[in-house]
C-alpha cells in the first residue's frame, strides 16, 4: 500500500464502517476558560468532531486520521476513594469534566489525539503510528520494531474486530 493508494483505502474503510452501522465516538479537545481576573479559571472538554477508534488510529468520515490519545466517558465520576492512586483520581476528575461538558451522557470521548499528515514526506519522517517503511505505508502496533503491519491489513483487521467477525 503506497501513499497514493491511502485515500482510496480510507474511503473504502469509511464505507464499510458506515454500511455496517458501526458507531463512531466523540473527539474532544481541551479548552481553558480564563475566569474573571484569573479567579474561576477551569478546564473543559469541548466537542471536536467524531471518529471511529481503530486501535492506534482514529478515522473520521472525511478520511482524516489521528493517532489515538486518551479515552474517557461522559459519566458522573462517583465518590473520591481514600486509597485511590493519583492516576485514578486524575481519571475521575476527567470523567467529571466530561460529564459536565457538551457531550451526551455515557458518550465515549477521545482526547489528546494528534492529527496524522498523510503526505509522503511527513509519513517518511514520522515517529507516530503511521509511517512509510520499505516503500509501504505501515502501522506501528507496539513500541518494538516487530510491531509493524501494512495499513491495509491493519484496517481490515480492525474493521473485522468491530464487526464481530
Amino acid at each position: 500500500m503506497t501513499v497514493a493508494d491511502l485515500g482510496a483505502l480510507l474511503a473504502r474503510t469509511v464505507e464499510r464502517l458506515e454500511a455496517a452501522g458501526i458507531r463512531d465516538e466523540a473527539l474532544g479537545t481541551w479548552k481553558r476558560s480564563r475566569g474573571l481576573f484569573g479567579v474561576g479559571a477551569s478546564d473543559s472538554l469541548v466537542p471536536a468532531g467524531r471518529a471511529w477508534r481503530l486501535g492506534v488510529l482514529l478515522l473520521t468520515r472525511d478520511g482524516r486520521l489521528f493517532s489515538t490519545g486518551e479515552v474517557t466517558r461522559a459519566v458522573e465520576p462517583g465518590r473520591a476513594a481514600v486509597n485511590r492512586s493519583a492516576a485514578g483520581e486524575q481519571r475521575r476528575a476527567i470523567r467529571a469534566i466530561a460529564a459536565h461538558g457538551n457531550f451526551p451522557r455515557g458518550e465515549v470521548i477521545n482526547y489528546g489525539w494528534e492529527p496524522i499528515v498523510l503526505d509522503e514526506a511527513s509519513l517518511a519522517s514520522s515517529a507516530g503510528p503511521l509511517s512509510i517503511r520499505e516503500g509501504v505505508v505501515q502501522v506501528r502496533t507496539t513500541p518494538s520494531e516487530l510491531g509493524w503491519i501494512s495499513v491495509d491489513r491493519y484496517l481490515d483487521d480492525r474493521v473485522l474486530i468491530l464487526l464481530g467477525d
